[in-house]
């Protein structure tokens, strides 16, 4: 199981990092959301818990829940600017959805997650 940043992604998360030294990490995972079912969720990782799964990747420690790693295992990571706009994109393979506005996707099982 693996979750990937790219240059840009990990560039934006040291960066947030470096600003909140007290920080255990980033919280990558998902919550019910939007019209497909599932939105991404980054946050800084208030703390890491025996139900967590970490990555260390590129200098940044990634925290996903275990119950969301199914969902977003294998997901690619970028930080992209478009004009005066910037935000994480994501590219999952497991997705089979998305809704028309890009703001929720759905996956073929969602069990039960976030």
């Amino acid at each position: 199981m693996a979750i990937e940043l790219t240059p840009a992604a990990s560039a934006r998360m040291r960066d947030f990092l470096g600003r909140n030294p007290g920080a255990p990490g980033v919280r990558f995972g998902i919550k019910r959301t939007g019209c497909s079912g599932f939105g991404y969720t980054v946050d800084l990782a208030g703390e890491v818990t025996d139900a967590d799964r970490t990555f260390d990747l590129d200098g940044v420690r990634l925290v996903v829940d275990a119950k969301a790693l199914p969902f977003v295992d294998g997901t690619r990571i970028d930080f992209a600017r478009d004009g005066l706009n910037a935000s994480f994109v994501f590219h999952n393979p497991n997705a089979t959805g998305a809704c028309g506005c890009g703001e929720s996707f759905t996956v073929a099982d969602a069990g039960d997650a976030a």
